[in-house]
C-alpha cells in the first residue's frame, strides 16, 4: 500500500533533483576529462577512475559499516563526483596508493564526518587534494609533459606555466616569462614547447568553457560566483601586469593552472557557497582576491584551491549578512 502525504500549499512541482544536477555536472566535465585523455593516455584514464572508485567506495563502506545508514547514497552520483574532481586535481603520473589516501581524506573527512552530502563545511575534492599538497609535496608538484601517452608514473616532468609566472617574480627576470605558452596555445591545451601542464583537469580551457556554458544552460549553476572570480582575478593582475612587467598579463593568469576549474566547478558546489546572488558575488570576489595574493606572494605556484577553502570557511557569514529582510514582522521594543 502506498503512503498518503498530505502537506499544506503552496506546492512547487519540478524535475530538478540531486541526481540530476550531479550527473548535470559530471557530464559538463566530460569535454575536459576527453581532452586529458588525449593529452595524458593512460596516467590521467588510471588516475581518474582510481578516484572516482575508491571515493564511491568509501562513502558505501562508511555509510554501511560505521553510520549503520540503511540508505544507499552512492546513487546520488556525489561521490562520482567527488571522486572525478579529485582525479582532476591530481597530477596523471600520481601512484594509486596516493590517490586512495586523497579520496579517504576528501570522503571520510571532509564529507562523511559532517553528516554527508549537504552538511559538509568544505568541499571535499579539494579537502582531499589539499590533504596531499601538504603531506606528499613532492610526487604532487611534479608535472608530466603531454604528449606521452603510454606513460605513467615515469613519464618526462617539467615546470608548469604557474611555476614559470612564479620564478619570474621571484628573480625579477622578465626573460623567463618568454617560456610561456601563449594565451591561444593555453586555451586549447597545446603545450608543444616543452613543460608540464599541471593538473588532469586544466589542460584545457576551452573545454572547461564548454562545461561551464552546458551548466547554464541546464541551469544547474548560475554565472555570478565563475564571473566574479574571473573578473576579478582579470583586473588584479592586469593592475600589477601594467605596475610591473614580471607579472604575466591578465588573459595567461586566467588561463593557467587551476582558475578556470576551479571558479566553474569547485566554487560553485551547492553545499559550500552562498545561496544569494549577492552573497555569490562576494564570496566570488574575495575567492579572486586571495587566488591572486597566493599565487604572487604564497609559498605555492597555484592559489585556488586554498582560496576556495577559506572562503568556503566564511560562507555562513556571507549568508548572514546578505539574507533577505523579512517583512511584517514586528519589532518588540526592548525595555
Amino acid at each position: 500500500m502506498s503512503k498518503l502525504i498530505v502537506s499544506l500549499s503552496p506546492h512547487a512541482h519540478g524535475s530538478d533533483s540531486v541526481e540530476r544536477n550531479m550527473r548535470g555536472v559530471i557530464i559538463a566535465l566530460m569535454p575536459a576529462l576527453l581532452v586529458s585523455f588525449l593529452y595524458f593516455g593512460i596516467g590521467s584514464v588510471i588516475v581518474c577512475l582510481s578516484s572516482v572508485a575508491a571515493c564511491v567506495f568509501f562513502e558505501w563502506a562508511i555509510n554501511k559499516y560505521i553510520l549503520k545508514n540503511p540508505r544507499n547514497t552512492i546513487t546520488d552520483c556525489s561521490a562520482a563526483l567527488t571522486g572525478l574532481l579529485l582525479g582532476m586535481n591530481l597530477p596523471s603520473n600520481l601512484p594509486v596508493w596516493i590517490i586512495i589516501i586523497g579520496a579517504l581524506f576528501a570522503i571520510g573527512v571532509a564529507k562523511m564526518t559532517f553528516g554527508g552530502l549537504g552538511n559538509n563545511i568544505f568541499n571535499p575534492a579539494l579537502v582531499g587534494r589539499c590533504a596531499l599538497l601538504v603531506a606528499f609535496p613532492a610526487q604532487m608538484t611534479t608535472w608530466p609533459e603531454p604528449g606521452h601517452l603510454l606513460s605513467y608514473t615515469d613519464a618526462t616532468t617539467g615546470a608548469t606555466p604557474l611555476a614559470v609566472m612564479k620564478e619570474a617574480i621571484k628573480t625579477g627576470d622578465i626573460s623567463v616569462l618568454e617560456q610561456l605558452p601563449d594565451a591561444f596555445n593555453l586555451l586549447l591545451g597545446d603545450y608543444s614547447l616543452g613543460g608540464g601542464a599541471g593538473t588532469i583537469g586544466e589542460i584545457c580551457g576551452l573545454a572547461l568553457l564548454m562545461g561551464f556554458v552546458y551548466m547554464l544552460w541546464k541551469k544547474i549553476i548560475t554565472w555570478h560566483i565563475p564571473v566574479s572570480i574571473v573578473a576579478t582575478v582579470f583586473v588584479f593582475s592586469a593592475i600589477m601586469h601594467l605596475v610591473s612587467p614580471i607579472y604575466a598579463d591578465p588573459t595567461t593568469v586566467i588561463l593557467s593552472g587551476g582558475l578556470l576549474l576551479g571558479a566553474i566547478f569547485m566554487a560553485t558546489d551547492y553545499v559550500t557557497s552562498p545561496m544569494t546572488p549577492k552573497g555569490q558575488l562576494i564570496y566570488g570576489v574575495c575567492i579572486g582576491l586571495l587566488t591572486i595574493i597566493i599565487r604572487n606572494w604564497g609559498a605555492y605556484p597555484e592559489g585556488m584551491s586554498f582560496a576556495i577553502l577559506i572562503m568556503n570557511a566564511f560562507t555562513p557569514l556571507i549568508n548572514n549578512y546578505v539574507k533577505p529582510k523579512r517583512f511584517g514582522e514586528v519589532q518588540v521594543p526592548k525595555n
